[in-house]
């Protein structure tokens, strides 16, 4: 076996395909996003515009978060010293579940390590934990769902995206004696659509199923207190387990659930993803703490992003672009090419100073790739009008197609 000649000929299918990954050389300038430096050659660092951060309010850069990380630094250093069960349980921990837990109306919560973490540990423990338990897995689910529900060997039913029909169909044609469970997500962050909360609960009552929300991309964003759309659409209550992340909206890392005491004893206790690795540095912890308290008492930056992601909306509809229809914070630009996407992007970074990542496959479907913007709180209409200028010119270089259906 000729083991560089397979790893060659993996790079080389990807680089054929227009899909090779490059990773942008940055750094954010604290206090000041979304203006960054990046180091793309020779001449020293650039000034940039970052579009795409999944930072969405600008947590990350806040003065209780960072003075909370300064503070937790100072008093009790920066690992956590193990997993949860052999020193790596702290005080900071303990009171970030508490707040969690409290954000979505639950009994309890349990912390990751990340967002992927806590899908993959979480559904393929409670599927091995139920007998002969059968999940149905919307189709436009995150990769580290598809990940759980695979890793669980459990049955996995698919059905098309937000499609309630398709749904009971598949739920219908199953034992009504077998466990179920239906796992989907709250906001799809690459199509910027939101699922039907409440009728998917009809049914999952209906048929005797428990339901397992992802929100990682509507935690902080959305509802009074940052809860998501579970918390907007006064939900919560209905849906057995919520998970979500620290990483996004929160701005620091980490992922976790929320959900009955009971459901969180057995994820403790069973889930490798949650006791065999080191827990989150406590330094992490009290950041996402002091963001999870403001924004459950501040709706000002909700307010700012909703506003620009509407505004962003506007102006590239009016200069014929070809934003996707989303009734979210994420305005997605189609391209329907992996090359090409790549080339706007290029572009965009050296002549005009935009930073956003062009999205291309597995992330979504072939022939739909895309530029996925996420205007935040701190970007100006200026930046948004010199954005659709450039993205305007560009797309005539290109001999691009123009506004179109999603």
């Amino acid at each position: 076996m000729n083991y560089d000649q397979v790893f060659d000929s993996a790079i080389d299918r990807l680089h054929s395909e227009g899909r090779y990954r490059v990773f942008i050389d940055i750094l954010r300038n604290k206090g000041a996003y979304p203006n960054a430096r990046c180091f793309a050659g020779h001449n020293g660092p650039k000034p940039i515009t970052v579009w795409c951060s999944n930072d969405y309010l600008a947590m990350g850069q806040h003065p209780k978060v960072i003075a909370a990380m300064e503070e937790a630094l100072h008093d009790v250093g920066a690992g956590s010293g193990g997993t949860r069960n052999i020193g790596g349980n702290t005080h900071y921990h303990v009171d970030l579940e508490h707040e969690l837990a409290d954000l979505h109306g639950k009994q309890g919560a349990l912390l990751f390590t990340s967002g992927y973490v806590s899908n993959d540990a979480t559904l393929s423990t409670l599927a091995k934990i139920l007998p002969g338990c059968v999940i149905f897995s919307d189709e436009l689910n995150h990769a580290s769902m598809i990940a759980g529900i695979r890793n669980s060997g459990a049955d996995k039913k698919v059905f098309r995206h937000n499609d309630l029909e398709h749904l009971e169909q598949l739920l219908a044609e199953t034992d009504i004696a077998l466990p179920k469970l239906i796992a989907f997500e709250s906001v799809y962050s690459m199509e910027g659509d939101v699922a039907p909360i409440h009728a998917i609960c009809d049914l999952a009552e209906k048929y005797n199923a428990l339901t397992y929300i992802d929100e990682v991309h509507a935690v902080g964003m959305y509802g009074p207190r940052g809860g998501g759309i579970t918390d907007r659409d006064e939900a919560a209550h209905r849906i057995d387990i919520i998970e979500g992340t620290l990483g996004k909206a929160f701005g620091v890392m980490g992922g976790y659930i929320a959900a009955d005491n009971r459901i969180i004893d057995v994820i403790r206790s069973y889930a490798p993803g949650f006791i065999f690795t080191t827990s989150l540095s406590p330094v992490l912890v009290a950041g996402v703490l002091a963001s999870v308290r403001h924004l459950k008492a501040s709706s000002v930056e909700r307010e700012a992003q909703q506003a620009a992601a509407t505004r962003l909306k506007e102006l590239f509809r009016e200069a014929g672009l070809p934003v996707m229809d989303s009734t979210t914070h994420i305005v997605p630009l189609m391209v329907g090419d992996p090359v090409r996407a790549k080339k706007v992007s290029d572009i965009l970074l050296a002549e005009y100073g935009v930073y956003v990542q062009p999205i291309n496959f597995p992330t979504v479907p072939r022939g739909t790739e895309r530029l996925r913007f996420t205007p935040g709180p701190a970007h100006t209409e200026q930046m948004m009008q010199s954005l659709t200028r450039a993205l305007s010119e560009i797309w005539e270089r290109l001999e691009l197609e123009t506004r179109r259906a999603a």
